[in-house]
């Protein structure tokens, strides 16, 4: 608490400092969060368990008993977060905008950590416009589902926050055109020396991405796009006592088709995507190793295949239920797999995932009250390694109930 209220005192006396510069407008927002949430057996659920993905495998100790079979829970407010959105002054014939967000979503150790979600600046000429920082990654979109877990639709709906030069351009009042490079900051690729922003780094090709939005009718959003993700795994490779650099690239091409329909008081949603190594947006994925050079180790890769869609229906204002209900496929890989070990990335070992959320809320001026449960089975087994699939499943299930208080302002 006394974080957030010294980050409050510094951002009032800039702006009461500032405030009086001409042309500028500022609009400070934000919300107080509370997560308070019960799981039947432990998950992939990073930041501490508020952002749920999916159930774990069984883990058995010396008597047999599964490890992971352990109820869990907990009450949290770290999600709280607080904005400002600027307008300046024009330059030439573009209207120049700037955003700045942040929560305590970021971790050291058993601390929370004030930490950037948005951070850039935009320029808007009107039928196009440039952004420059830190927002939203394309893949997440303008079509995202309306759950109450944080995770936002997670493992099926990309996201992620990365780094970024945009162009929009709009073609008309129906179609908007969209091309972005990417780096990566808070959320990485997978690799031999695990989760790390060197693999895109050392690539020197920046993700890519081409997209475009139609709004054929009033209420209604379409969409597609495409993905490319470049990664060098390593440079320098040690093999039978010696090393050697080495020329690795694992290369990568995802696509993407969304919807949506916003009625009086109901909206109706849905995606899908034919996803490859997109582990970095929290999705299941990644890429294993396809061949190992004799004579200096150098390894080839291929990225495994999935198929993910979620559809989301919610009606009302006051009281508003809704369902979501998401499922992903893994497709396997183009190439055949040197071994089960050698794949890096995360679910690689899940052969289907499903997932329903059943929620209601209750929405007044500046809060929010809401209750979630949310049942998902994974069905683990083993890595074929010709076509890496997998086989011989078995269910895993977790039962999540999730109550939410927010307060806006």
């Amino acid at each position: 608490m006394r974080q957030i209220t010294l980050l409050l005192v510094g951002m009032l006396a800039l702006f009461s400092t500032t405030a009086q510069r001409k042309n500028f407008t500022y609009k400070f927002y934000g919300f107080v969060r509370g997560d308070l949430f019960y799981n039947s057996r432990a998950n992939m659920a990073p930041i501490d368990g508020n952002f749920y993905l999916y159930p774990l495998d069984k883990s058995f100790d010396a008597d047999g008993k599964d490890l992971n079979a352990t109820p869990n829970g907990s009450f949290y407010t770290f999600t709280s977060r607080l904005g400002l959105d600027v307008t300046g002054p024009d330059i030439g014939k573009a209207r120049s905008s700037a955003k700045i967000e942040t929560d305590f979503g970021g971790f050291s150790g058993s601390n929370t950590m004030l930490r950037i979600r948005q951070a850039y600046v935009n320029l808007d000429w009107g039928k196009s416009a440039v952004l420059v920082g830190i927002t939203w990654h394309p893949l997440f979109g303008a079509v995202m589902p309306d759950v109450l877990n944080l995770s936002t639709g997670a493992p099926f709906q990309p996201f992620n926050r990365s780094p970024q030069i945009r162009y929009q351009y709009k073609a008309n009042s129906r179609v908007q055109l969209m091309a972005s490079v990417l780096w990566q900051l808070q959320y990485l690729s997978s690799g031999p020396k695990g989760m790390s922003e060197d693999y895109i780094k050392n690539s020197c090709i920046p993700e890519m991405f081409v997209g475009a939005d139609f709004t054929p009718a009033d209420g209604w959003l379409m969409g597609l796009g495409a993905h490319m993700i470049s990664l060098k795994p390593r440079t320098s490779t040690e093999w039978k006592e010696q090393t050697f650099k080495v020329n690795e690239r694992m290369t990568a091409f995802s696509y993407e088709a969304h919807l949506k329909y916003s009625g009086r008081n109901y909206t109706f949603a849905a995606k899908t995507l034919m996803a490859s190594a997109l582990d970095h947006t929290a999705l299941l994925g990644g890429y294993g190793v396809s061949s190992v050079d004799s004579r200096t180790g150098e390894q080839g890769y291929t990225p495994f295949r999935h198929s993910t869609t979620w559809v989301n229906f919610a009606y009302g204002t006051k009281w508003r239920p809704g369902v979501f209900v998401g499922y992903t496929k893994n497709l396997g890989t183009g190439k055949s797999l040197v071994s089960a070990d050698k794949v890096y990335g995360m679910g690689l070992d899940i052969d289907q995932l499903i997932t329903v959320s059943l929620n209601v809320s209750y929405n007044l001026p500046h809060w929010k009250f809401g209750f979630e449960y949310c049942p998902a089975t994974a069905y683990y087994g083993t890595t074929d390694l010709e076509s890496g699939r997998i086989e011989q499943t078995h269910a895993i299930t977790n039962h999540r109930i999730l109550g939410l208080m927010m307060y806006y302002f």
